[in-house]
């Protein structure tokens, strides 16, 4: 054989040797690539619920996201609170791998994790358009990574309803003294200022919030805004309609998902469900913002609702309250006050851009010489 053939013939079954090689490797990987996963999502909120479990940005339309985006190879079966486990057991269904999935609020795990509520809301924290700048570019979303790993979770936000009304009373609020002895309906972090003024705090599944009250079980009840608040029928129930929304100036739809069964997906699904989710937190809050406003305006209309805000001396009161309370709890866990500080600094600085950009441009619109 002379030496140009030899060189050819080794050359050529060099390549063909790393071609095969390169087969053998890349062979699980497409396998994999190819493999259909089925699971299964519960669901803090009962069937039918707007934005919570069905509609635009909700779980339900989370979950055909998925399956269109991953052609049918990840498919989500979706269950309303009741229909497979109680309301507020998705936490430990998922961490125990029963199920895949939950979509819930983090604030509900309070009491296995106190650090999760800033996931969902903070009082005089972020609204929408910071708590996801928190969230996605200001490390927020790492220190809920961090907080769940030792549980064999993951979170993603999935939602956001944007600032919610202060909630529904029997008799109307005029000081802070009114407030003491109230049995209400208000879950999370303002919960806990609430206990600081008296409020005897009761944490309900949206569906048990209409009848509790009615029966006046609970003087008062706060849930999200005219829209779903409405479908609940809590007009019927109460009159008084407040707001500033100083105790949760958003509402974060948590994404829960066992980890072991995350890390079983491909790089390609789990970015499929990251983008999934994300576009669901854009697409929900433009529903809600779409909607609360005729639905207000029929509650006053139509319903009889009185409508408007606390006094100003009561959120004052509220917020150095809140101030103290937050501190005090932070300093108890170091965890928790890591994602303390974390959220407190991204707030402060989130505060100053937006003093000089939405703060101005909203007066100039709320004026009675603004644009409408």
């Amino acid at each position: 054989m002379t030496n140009i053939k030899r060189r050819d013939f080794l050359t050529k079954s060099a390549i063909g040797a790393a071609a095969t090689g390169a087969g053998v490797i890349a062979a699980p990987n497409i396998v994999r690539a190819q493999e259909t996963f089925n699971w299964k999502m519960t669901n803090a909120y009962g069937p039918g619920s707007p934005f919570y479990v069905t509609g635009p940005g909700s779980p339900e339309d989370f979950c055909k996201r998925v399956t269109e985006m991953s052609n049918g190879r990840l498919n989500i079966q979706h269950f309303a609170a009741g229909e497979l486990i109680p309301a507020l057991e998705g936490f430990d269904a998922v961490q125990a791998g029963t199920v895949e999935m939950n979509a819930a609020n983090a604030y509900f795990w309070a009491g296995k994790i106190f650090a999760a509520q800033y996931f969902t809301t903070v009082p005089f924290g972020l609204n929408f358009q910071g708590v996801n700048a928190w969230l996605y570019h200001g490390g927020g979303l790492e220190l809920w990574h961090e907080v769940y790993k030792p549980y064999g979770l993951v979170a993603f936000p999935m939602g956001n309803t944007g600032v919610q009304m202060t909630g529904w009373f029997r008799e109307p609020i005029e000081s802070l003294d009114d407030f003491n002895g109230l049995k209400m309906r208000i879950p999370g972090l303002a919960g806990k200022v609430y206990q600081q003024i008296g409020v005897e705090v009761k944490l309900l599944p949206g569906g048990e919030i209409f009848p509790a009250l009615e029966r006046g079980v609970i003087d008062a009840a706060e849930f999200v805004g005219p829209y779903q608040d409405r479908r609940l029928g809590l007009q019927k129930a109460a009159k008084y309609y407040y707001t500033t929304g100083w105790h949760e100036p958003s509402n974060v739809t948590e994404l829960l998902i066992n980890q072991q069964a995350w890390e079983s997906l491909p790089a390609d699904l789990q970015a499929i469900v990251k983008n999934a989710a994300q576009a669901c937190n854009l697409d929900s809050h433009s529903w809600c913002e779409a909607n609360n406003a005729a639905a207000l305006r029929d509650l006053v209309e139509n319903f009889g609702v009185t409508a408007q805000t606390l006094p100003d001396d009561v959120v004052t009161k509220l917020k150095d309250i809140t101030a103290e309370t937050l501190e005090t709890e932070a300093a108890k866990d170091p965890i928790t006050k890591k994602v303390h500080d974390s959220f407190m600094a991204f707030r402060d600085t989130h505060r100053e851009w937006a003093a000089i950009s939405e703060k101005p441009y909203h007066g100039i619109i709320s004026s009675k010489g603004g644009m409408s």
